[in-house]
C-alpha cells in the first residue's frame, strides 16, 4: 500500500510520472495474475498452432507431423500383429498319445513369448510418444484445424484419463510370466495350471489389445484424412481382419479339441481305480502309483475315448482335430494352416456344416461361431465389397447413363443416324476422360494451384498455336487459366455459317473442314482444311478487340465441320473479351500479321483478291495483243491498195466486237472482286503506346 491507499501505482497525486508508473504497475499486476493462475492450475495461455512448434523449445510433436504419421501406421501394424500372436498360445497344449498325457510345446512357447515381448516393447514407444504429442483443444474447433495444447502436464493428464489404462492392460506380460515359470519347473501340475491360466489371460487381454486399435485408426483418419489411400488397400485391410478372425477361431477350436480330449480322459480316469487326474499331464512320472497307471492307461483311454462310431464319448465338432492328428503333432505349420482353414470355412458358411454333440460348451461355441460369422460377413466383407465397387464406380455410372440415353432415344423415336452420333460421342468422351469431369475437379482447387495445373496441362499445347507462340508468360497464363477442353466426334458441325460465334476453338488434334459461300451467294464456294495448331472462330477475336463492340455476338462467316475426332481448347466469348481488355500484348502488329496469315477469312479474301488482280492483268494483256493485231491488219490492207472507207469500216467492226467480249469478262471479274474485305481487328493500341 502506498501513500494514496491504492494497490496500483500511478494514481497518487504527488507522483512525478503518472503514466510511466501506471504502466509499470499494470505490468506487475499482469505478472502476478499469471503466477496465481499457474499456481491454481489454469495458467493464462496463448493460441498455439502447428507452425509454432517448429520454433518452440519444448519437445512436443505436432499430431500431423510426417514422422508421427509414419509411426502411427507402424503402430497399427504392430497392434494387428499383437492380436495375431496371442492365439498362438492356444497351440501350446499337445496331446501325447503314447504317454497318454497333455504337455506343452516348449519350442513354440519360447518363440511365441519372444515375439510377443518384442512387439510389446515396440508399442511402449507409442505410449511414450503419447506423453509428448500435442492435441487440438476441443474449444478451438470453430474454424480450421484449431489450436494446439502443448503443455506436457495437460497432455499427460488427457492421455492418462483416456487411453492409458487400455494400453497398460494390453502390454502387461502376463502370458510370458506364466510360460517362463512353466519352463523353469515343467512338472505335471504346472502344465494344468499353465494351460488354464493361459486361456483366461489371453482371452482377457485380447479385449484391450483389440480395442486399442480403434483410437489409432481414428487418429490416422483425423490427421491424414483417410486410413486407406487406395481402394485395393482398403479391401486388403478388411480381408486381413477376416483372415485374422478365422485364425483366432481356428486356434480356439484347437484348444477346445485338446480340452475335449482331456475331459474324456478325466472321465475314464475317474472310472478307473488307481488313477489320479494329475497323471494326465506330462511330467508326473515322479508321483506315487504313476507306474501302475502307466501300464493300463492306454487300454483305459482307448476303450473310453476311441473315435469309432460305437464310442461312448461324443467329440462332436472336435472330431476332425482328433482324427487328423494335429492335436498330437509338433509341426506348427501344418497345425496352424489346418486350423486356419477350419475357421475360415465355418466363418464363411456361418457354421452350417457343424454337427455338435449335446455338450453345452460345444453348442455355445457353435452358436457364437455362427453369430460372429454373420457379423463379420456384414461388416468386413461388406466394407471390402464397397472398396472394390469403388474401382468400377465410373464404369457403372457410364453404363447407367448409356442405358438411360438408349431409352430416351427409343422413346423420342430418333432416327438411326442421330442415335449413332450420340453413341459415338458418348464412347469417345468415355475413352478420353474415363467419366471424370476434369473441369469441376480443377475448379474446386485454390486459384494459385488451379493456375499452375492449367499451365502444366495447356502451356505446351497453347504455344503450338502460332497466334500465341510469341506472347509473354503473363498473357499465356491468363489464356491457359481460361481454356476449356472440348471433344468433337466425326461429322460434327462445330459452327454453321450465319450462327453466332460464342467461342474460339484452338485445335490440338484432328482435322476440320471450313467452308463458306459468302452468305449464300450463288456461284461462290470456298473450302479449306484446318489441322493441328490452327484455329477457327476468328470473328470472335475481332469482336473482342473492338472497344465499341456491344453484347451481340458476331455471326460466323464459315461452316466448320469435324472430319475426324477432334481434341481442342475453347475460349468462350466473355473470357476472350476479358483477356483482350486486360493485356495490351494482343494489340501488337506481330499478332496482327499472324492473325491475317492463319485466318480463314483473310486467306479467302486474299485468294479472291489475287485472282481478281490476275484476271485484270490478263485482260489488259489480251487487249494489247488484239490491238497490235488490228494495227497489223490495217497496215496490210492499206499496203494492198484497198479503199480507205473499207479499212475504217473493218476497224470499227473489230472494235465493237472486242468491246462486247470485254464487257462479259469484266462482269465476271467484278463478281469475283465483290467479296468484301474481312473486318480489321483493333490493332491500333500498340501504336498509341
Amino acid at each position: 500500500m502506498n501513500k494514496c491507499g491504492f494497490n496500483v501505482e500511478g494514481f497518487c497525486p504527488g507522483s512525478k510520472n503518472p503514466s510511466k508508473s501506471f504502466r509499470r504497475g499494470m505490468r506487475r499486476g499482469s505478472e502476478r495474475l499469471k503466477s496465481i493462475g499457474r499456481s491454481i492450475g489454469f495458467g493464462v495461455s496463448r493460441a498455439v498452432f502447428p507452425e509454432d512448434l517448429k520454433v518452440s523449445e519444448k519437445k512436443i510433436f505436432d499430431p500431423q507431423d510426417k514422422f508421427l504419421l509414419r509411426m502411427n501406421k507402424l503402430f497399427v501394424i504392430s497392434c494387428i500383429i499383437a492380436v495375431a500372436l496371442d492365439p498362438l498360445f492356444f497351440y501350446l497344449p499337445v496331446v501325447d498319445k503314447e504317454a497318454v498325457c497333455i504337455g506343452l510345446d516348449r519350442k513354440l512357447a519360447i518363440t511365441t513369448t519372444t515375439l510377443r515381448t518384442l512387439n510389446d516393447a515396440f508399442y511402449l514407444l507409442r505410449m511414450a510418444l503419447q506423453f509428448r504429442t500435442a492435441y487440438i483443444a476441443p474449444s478451438s474447433r470453430v474454424f480450421g484445424r484449431g489450436e494446439l495444447v502443448i503443455d506436457p502436464a495437460q497432455i499427460a493428464q488427457r492421455y492418462l484419463r483416456r487411453y492409458f489404462t487400455i494400453d497398460f492392460l494390453a502390454v502387461l506380460p502376463l502370458p510370458q510370466i506364466i510360460v517362463w515359470k512353466f519352463l523353469g519347473t515343467s512338472k505335471g501340475p504346472d502344465v494344468m495350471v499353465a494351460k488354464n491360466a493361459l486361456l483366461a489371460i489371453v482371452l482377457l487381454q485380447l479385449v484391450p489389445r483389440f480395442f486399442r486399435i480403434i483410437p489409432l485408426t481414428s487418429e490416422l483418419k483425423r490427421t491424414a484424412g483417410v486410413f486407406a489411400e487406395t481402394a485395393w488397400a482398403g479391401a486388403a485391410y478388411y480381408l486381413l481382419w477376416y483372415m485374422l478372425a478365422s485364425h483366432i477361431v481356428g486356434a480356439f477350436w484347437y484348444y477346445l479339441a485338446v480340452e475335449r480330449e482331456n475331459d474324456c480322459w478325466r472321465s475314464a480316469c475317474n472310472n478307473s481305480q488307481g488313477c489320479d487326474v494329475l497323471y494326465l499331464y506330462c511330467g508326473s512320472g515322479d508321483l506315487e502309483l504313476f507306474a501302475g497307471w502307466k501300464n493300463v492307461s492306454s487300454e483305459v483311454t482307448d476303450k473310453q475315448c476311441s473315435l469309432d462310431d460305437n464310442s461312448p464319448f461324443n467329440f462332436g465338432i472336435y472330431e476332425d482335430a482328433l482324427t487328423s492328428g494335429i492335436v498330437s503333432s509338433y509341426k506348427f505349420v501344418s497345425k496352424f494352416f489346418y486350423c486356419l482353414w477350419w475357421g475360415l470355412r465355418n466363418l464363411s458358411t456361418l457354421g452350417q456344416g457343424l454337427e455338435t454333440s449335446t455338450f453345452p460348451g460345444e453348442v455355445i461355441f457353435s452358436i457364437a461361431l455362427a453369430i460372429l460369422g454373420l457379423i463379420l460377413f456384414a461388416l468386413l466383407i461388406g466394407n471390402m465389397q464397397t472398396y472394390l465397387q469403388s474401382l468400377t464406380l465410373r464404369l457403372e455410372e457410364m453404363r447407367v447413363k448409356r442405358r438411360d440415353s438408349e431409352q430416351w432415344m427409343h422413346h423420342r423415336l430418333l432416327p438411326h443416324d442421330l442415335r449413332e452420333r450420340v453413341r459415338r460421342y458418348d464412347q469417345y468422351k468415355w475413352l478420353e476422360t474415363r467419366g471424370v469431369d476434369e473441369e469441376s475437379l480443377v475448379q474446386c482447387l485454390p486459384k494459385d494451384l488451379r493456375r499452375d495445373i492449367k499451365r502444366h496441362l495447356c502451356l505446351a499445347l497453347v504455344k503450338r498455336v502460332p497466334l500465341f507462340e510469341n506472347m509473354d508468360e503473363r498473357l499465356l497464363d491468363a489464356i491457359c487459366e481460361r481454356l476449356k477442353p472440348s471433344l468433337y466426334t466425326e461429322n460434327t458441325y462445330i459452327v454453321r455459317e450465319g450462327d453466332p460465334v460464342d467461342e474460339m476453338i484452338f485445335i490440338i488434334r484432328g482435322r476440320l473442314e471450313s467452308v463458306t459461300t459468302d452468305g449464300g451467294r450463288s456461284g461462290f464456294f470456298n473450302r479449306g482444311l484446318l489441322k493441328e495448331a490452327d484455329f477457327c472462330g476468328e470473328e470472335l477475336l475481332t469482336w473482342a478487340l473492338d472497344p465499341k463492340s456491344g453484347s451481340n455476338l458476331p455471326s460466323s462467316t464459315r461452316t466448320v465441320k469435324a472430319l475426324t475426332e477432334v481434341e481442342a481448347f475453347a475460349l468462350v466469348a466473355d473470357e476472350l473479351k476479358f483477356v483482350a481488355s486486360q493485356f495490351r500484348r494482343l494489340h501488337s502488329r506481330q499478332v496482327q500479321h499472324t492473325f491475317r496469315l492463319y485466318s480463314q477469312q483473310w486467306r479467302t479474301w486474299a485468294a479472291c483478291f489475287i485472282q481478281a488482280a490476275w484476271r485484270r492483268y490478263s485482260k489488259r494483256k489480251t487487249a494489247e495483243l488484239r490491238r497490235k493485231e488490228e494495227m497489223v491488219g490495217v497496215g496490210d490492207q492499206m499496203t494492198g491498195g484497198s479503199s480507205l472507207g473499207a479499212t475504217i469500216y473493218a476497224s470499227r467492226f473489230a472494235t465493237n466486237a472486242l468491246r462486247g467480249v470485254h464487257k462479259l469478262r469484266s462482269k465476271s471479274v467484278r463478281e469475283l472482286v465483290k467479296l468484301q474485305k474481312p473486318p480489321e481487328p483493333d490493332f491500333a493500341a500498340d501504336d498509341a503506346e
